[in-house]
């Protein structure tokens, strides 16, 4: 029996996870795509559920932020706790009245699945910039969504929650990015219009 060397071994190995990840990557779509591509956010057309659409788009998102929140607050920075505590104990209320008007306007009672959120691993050094960057990119994407409700929806509960929320986000973001820069000087160069 003749033996391979360990660098061939190592040289396969590489190779099929390429090769693995990639049919992955063509094969399912959901693959590459993750709740902060800018080019995913749609609601589809404004017909009798977009918003429902919405509303569940919306459940997500702030289920999105506690999930996040649940990260940062092993935090050692104070604000970055406090405001993991805030996203924690306020999220739930904003998400059960998102709830109510469904189940109100639609009869729908079904649970909205958690997004992908990312992971923010090991507490070290820049694991708030981590957190700082995952949370604006995910206050955006809560911005491009309240932006497209607006131009289709005109249901007058979906408009004001949209005006509330993008309100909210915007000076969030604000926030954030002082923060970001004053710990880590990055500025952003390409903020949302």
């Amino acid at each position: 029996m003749r033996k391979i060397s360990l660098s061939l071994a190592i040289a396969l190995m590489i190779v099929s996870c390429v090769i693995g990840m990639g049919t992955g990557y063509w094969l399912t779509p959901e693959y590459r795509s993750s709740m902060y591509d800018k080019n995913t956010m749609d609601l589809g057309p404004p017909d009798k559920w977009l918003d429902q659409r919405y509303l569940d788009a919306m459940i997500a998102h702030h289920r999105g932020a506690m999930l996040l929140a649940h990260q940062a607050s092993k935090s050692g920075r104070k604000e970055i706790s406090a405001l993991a505590a805030d996203i924690l104990k306020n999220e739930p209320i904003a998400i059960n009245e998102l709830y109510r008007w469904k189940k109100e306007w639609y009869g729908n009672i079904r649970t909205v699945q958690d997004p992908r959120v990312a992971h923010l691993e090991k507490v070290d050094r820049t694991f708030d910039l981590r957190f700082l960057n995952a949370l604006i990119a995910h206050h955006e994407n809560g911005i491009r969504m309240t932006r497209e409700v607006r131009l289709k929806s005109s249901r007058s509960e979906i408009l004001d929650n949209a005006d509330a929320v993008e309100l909210f986000l915007h000076n969030g973001i604000g926030m954030l990015r002082e923060w970001r820069k004053a710990w880590y000087n990055v500025v952003d160069t390409n903020p949302l219009p």
